[in-house]
């Protein structure tokens, strides 16, 4: 991109544009994921609707790649690309919340610690994510979960409006009375479909919760998988709790003596009691597969428990993830989850089933773009370290692991945990049934596959 060029767009904006040769372009152009080294050729990062406006419509007459960044925490980085431009979001960063409506409007560069900390003000929430560094916009779009699904639902379900801007720069808002087609795309169909300014989500009531995590010794994870797969989804919908193989940090609540073992475990978020002495009774349980090899629970606000892995696995870190959908935990799948806790290549890599059952499963299989609303689990396989030189080993733990679990699996996954390097099939057993409904409304608002640097729905022909 010429520099006559950088110098039109950069006086067409609010906002800041950067080239290779400023200062600040490095630090603008990295992701979440360290694993991800790319050079865009521009980076505009808008501070308003007019900005993005602008921004798209630079990009169709330059005829350059356009990528879009909110929160950056694309595992495969599809945020950002070589020699493209950038539309960056991250100077949209606000929340507004009105507590007798119970909604917040929500700026599309914010992160989900943003719309915690804000809601949390008055008691309400969202189902949304369990790290607050992660962007509002791409967790949305793909669908979300949280510590709250089972009890609200899929982020999804909240969302109740979004502003977008489209391939050709117009501004529609989206919602079940306005352009409702973009609007079912929207919720599960990823950022096929235009860049989200703003969302608009309903909130619900939580405000301290109870906080257990629950860990286990190697060898019982058979006991442990045989014991969830029946408790968790007959459980009350205020009982969320994802399970895990792990090595055990080295920090508090964990003491000393297990530091970097390896061990499975359930993280439980309970929002229908934050009471210490009720807390020990409902967590009674945790003893019935197996003796746990550590146990603690405590009350925190809610937006402590988003916050507890942010510094754990901050940005910069090498990572590698491949996803999958369940609705069962079959014996194959428990032998598994045994010989790759057994073989886990780093102390930081990791595999997590968070539920999407309860409260998610009151929707039908056509109201959103969602495809999956009779899993009952969402499985991600996160290969982490901090070292470069561990990239190939974490990668093919991650693969080995999925390759294992997949035909335990129901074929598609999360679109957010699909690794970037998967094939377009993933995407469509992704999508099921919806795929080609995704692609005729892809052809009514992005004709030209503008916006292709995501888990790419390309428009229906004819």
């Amino acid at each position: 991109m010429g520099g006559t060029a950088v110098e039109t767009l950069r006086e067409s904006l609010r906002g800041e544009v950067l080239g290779p040769e400023d200062a600040g372009y490095d630090e603008a152009r990295t992701v979440y994921n360290a694993m991800i080294d790319r050079r865009p050729a521009v980076i505009a990062r808008c501070a308003d609707v007019t900005d993005v406006r602008a921004v798209v419509r630079h990009a169709r007459a330059s005829g350059m790649d356009l990528t879009v960044r909110g929160g950056g925490h694309s595992g495969g980085g599809l945020c950002v690309a070589d020699g493209a431009l950038m539309l960056d979001l991250s100077g949209m960063r606000w929340v507004r919340v009105d507590p007798e409506a119970r909604t917040a409007l929500v700026g599309g560069g914010s992160r989900l610690g943003d719309l915690d900390h804000e809601a949390h003000g008055f008691g309400l929430g969202i189902p949304a994510g369990v790290m607050s560094t992660t962007g509002v916009g791409g967790l949305t779009l793909g669908g979300g979960h949280g510590h709250l699904t089972r009890t609200y639902g899929l982020t999804i379900d909240s969302l109740v409006a979004a502003d977008v801007v489209l391939a050709d720069g117009s501004f529609v808002t989206a919602s079940a009375d306005e352009h409702p087609d973009l609007f079912w795309a929207l919720r599960g169909g990823g950022g096929n479909f235009g860049v989200v300014t703003s969302f608009r989500f309903a909130l619900h009531p939580v405000d301290t919760v109870g906080l257990a995590v629950t860990l286990w010794e190697p060898e019982h994870i058979g006991a442990v998988l045989r014991w969830y797969r029946e408790f968790l989804p007959a459980a009350p919908e205020t009982l969320n709790g994802f399970f895990a193989t792990l090595a055990v940090p080295p920090a508090p609540p964990f003491p000393e003596e297990i530091h970097g073992k390896r061990m499975c475990g359930v993280v439980w978020c309970h929002t229908g009691t934050a009471d210490e002495d009720e807390l020990a009774k409902a967590f009674a349980m945790v003893g019935d597969p197996a003796p746990p090899a550590f146990h603690f629970a405590t009350p925190i606000p809610y937006p402590g428990i988003q916050a507890m892995f942010d510094e754990l696995i901050p940005k910069g870190l090498q990572w590698y993830w491949r996803g999958d959908f369940f609705d069962r935990i079959t014996e194959g799948a428990i032998d598994a989850h045994r010989t790759f806790l057994e073989a886990l290549p780093t102390d930081l890599s990791t595999m997590h089933l968070y539920p999407v059952d309860g409260a998610a499963h009151r929707l039908g299989p056509m109201d959103t773009a969602w495809a999956y609303r009779d899993a009952v689990w969402s499985g991600v396989i996160g290969g982490i370290s901090a070292e470069p030189s561990d990239a190939d080993r974490i990668r093919d733990w991650a693969v080995g692991y999925w390759d294992a679990l997949h035909p335990h699996s129901m074929g598609g996954a999360y679109v957010n945990f699909l690794g970037a390097d998967e094939p377009p099939d993933r995407v469509r057993a992704t999508y099921r049934g919806h795929y080609d409904r995704l692609a005729d409304v892809k052809r009514t608002y992005d004709p030209d596959n503008v916006f292709h640097h995501n888990q790419n729905v390309r428009p229906a022909q004819g």
